[in-house]
């Protein structure tokens, strides 16, 4: 059994850097982890962003 791991993103406004790489963070055959973002009262529209495009990133 594989070890569960916590991937945790700090973000502010940091929306152009989540489409970059959170698609390879998800595409990686290790599948016992979990993304977490803490957002930083963005302003450019990175929660929206994710909810609607990583409903799987909490």
């Amino acid at each position: 059994m594989l070890p569960k791991v916590a991937i945790v993103i700090l973000n502010w406004n940091g929306k152009h850097f989540l489409q970059q790489f959170l698609p390879s963070v998800l595409s990686t055959n290790y599948h016992a982890f979990t993304v977490y973002v803490a957002d930083n009262g963005s302003t450019d529209d990175s929660v929206n962003f994710l909810k609607e495009h990583f409903q799987e990133v909490k």
